[in-house]
């Protein structure tokens, strides 16, 4: 085929790509990264976290909702954006950097999340299903203390989600995202309203409160409500992987020459823009499309995950305060709130939502911790950038007798975290404080992820694009938030550390 041809058939296809309804109906159907980012922070943040929150401090903690959620929106968006706006993920621009410093930096701290943090993740569901099987089936496995019993259902649920996310790839993560999210939303909203907390307590999502002993729970809080800014690059990577707007037609862009070709060892971060100006109308519509339903996936899963936390946070203080909440049958106490407030029926109800919420949690970091490592490695080695994709039906022989192919590096990843997280779970006497210290981390490296996200959406995105690009109030309040989260992020250091109270 002459080169004149090649063109001919881009433009074609180009011409022809099929733009999706907008339709209200048709929505639900278009959603998925934006949901997968929702389902994957309800769980140990919202059943555990807020609970605790709740049980041994009343409304005092309230404040960190709105905190976390208005000035963590900026972070998750530009991720959104970035990706919708060049069709490459965050990590491809984050290796622009001088010697690929932030990228060597994700690499490193998601090592740890994924044994550390995916420990914390897969505890929340373990314990939902020791829960229910000690109360309602009475099974009792001998020979096990608690712990050991827990790192058995952990295991149990760490081989069933990776099994299936190997057999269906990101199809089956979405197709899994909304069936938790259903149900969650359902059996929680339906549960409060039996029982709501007083409107004037309400005043307490405005007041700043740091009781004595919070400090661990308000870094939890910032740092995993609606979930982890890391996360952010889970959900550029999950973009990527939909395989729809401009991450569709990125490649087909590069061989018209309507975008670049991108080498991450030559190439700088201006390498990576796309000026959707230059593309013919039906194109660029297709990927405005796409790029506005992406941000009501996120905005819609941004809205019902606050509501979700607030309201497990108000239950606990209505039904709960005082209690420590803590102890390996965490959800059974937990859930003893809706027998004793309601009746046994609402117990089973918290509990299909509970296990909806935590599973859902696990199994997606199972699939996003993976995809991170393996863009990593994609970005900073030259052998794994020679064999790229995740994806089975997308890859060559090659890529599987390699060990160091995306497509295995993010197998062998995956593994490891099942092992790593399993064992933690096995050896840790104190679940609720695993979680809690896996929150935390989290929130510690969101600084540093907030700036290079909202940072490399006006560097590469073209100001003239006045569909991508960030808008004034994006770019302000943008930047408002990046100092609000490294302030916080230096006060709980202070007082933690070195004894500085930073709170009344």
């Amino acid at each position: 085929m002459t080169e004149e041809q090649q063109n001919v058939s881009h433009d074609d296809e180009l011409n022809n790509l099929e733009l999706p309804s907008m339709a209200p109906t048709s929505l639900f159907n278009h959603f998925g990264p934006g949901l997968i980012l929702m389902m994957t922070g309800i769980g140990t943040s919202h059943l555990i976290t807020a609970p605790v929150a709740g049980g041994r401090f009343e409304y005092a903690l309230l404040w960190c909702l709105p905190v976390a959620y208005i000035f963590k929106y900026y972070g998750f968006e530009m991720a959104f954006r970035f990706t919708n706006a060049t069709g490459r993920s965050m990590l491809d621009v984050y290796s622009t950097a001088w010697k690929k410093l932030p990228v060597w930096y994700v690499l490193v701290t998601t090592i740890i999340q994924q044994a550390i943090g995916q420990a914390g993740r897969l505890i929340a569901a373990a314990a939902v299903v020791f829960y229910f099987a000690h109360e309602y089936i009475g099974i009792d496995i001998g020979g096990l203390n608690d712990n050991l019993e827990l790192a058995l259902y952990a295991a149990i649920i760490g081989v069933s989600s990776v099994l299936i996310i190997l057999r269906g790839r990101y199809a089956a993560v979405e197709v899994v995202t909304k069936i938790a999210a259903g149900m969650l939303i359902v059996c929680t909203i339906g549960v409060y309203f039996v029982r709501p907390a007083p409107m004037v307590e309400f005043v307490h999502f405005f007041q700043l409160d740091a009781p004595e002993g919070s400090w661990l729970i308000i870094a939890s809080f910032l740092g995993l409500l609606p979930t982890g800014i890391d996360v952010s690059l889970q959900a550029s990577e999950w973009g990527k992987a939909k395989k729809a707007g401009m991450g569709k037609i990125r490649e087909t862009l590069e061989k018209r020459g309507l975008a670049k070709a991108y080498d991450p060892f030559s190439d700088g971060e201006k390498d990576l823009s796309v000026d959707t100006l230059n593309l013919p109308d039906h194109a660029r519509e297709y990927c405005r499309r796409w790029f506005k339903i992406g941000l009501w996936d996120f905005r819609f899963g941004h809205v019902i995950s606050f509501i979700l936390a607030a309201i497990f946070m108000l239950l606990a203080a209505v039904m709960m305060y005082p209690s420590e909440v803590a102890g390996n049958a965490v959800m059974g106490e937990i859930a003893r709130i809706f027998t004793e407030s309601v009746g046994p029926w609402a117990m089973v109800i918290f509990l299909m939502g509970a296990l909806a919420a935590t599973f859902s949690t696990a199994f997606n970091y199972f699939d996003g911790w993976p995809r991170v490592v393996g863009a990593c490695c994609r970005n900073l080695f030259r052998k794994t950038a020679a064999l790229p994709g995740t994806a089975r039906d997308e890859i060559g022989e090659e890529h599987l007798k390699r060990w160091y192919s995306e497509y295995n590096i993010y197998r062998l990843s995956m593994l490891f975290s099942l092992i790593a997280s399993v064992a933690i779970i096995g050896g840790l006497p104190r679940p609720v404080y695993l979680v809690l210290v896996a929150s935390a981390l989290a929130y510690f490296v969101a600084p540093v992820i907030f700036f290079l996200n909202l940072y490399y959406c006006l560097t590469v995105i073209p100001k003239e694009d006045k569909v991508f690009y960030p808008s004034p109030f994006a770019k302000w309040f943008g930047w408002f938030s990046v100092f609000v989260f490294t302030g916080m992020s230096l006060m709980l250091i202070l007082q933690r550390i070195f004894g500085i109270a930073m709170f009344s």
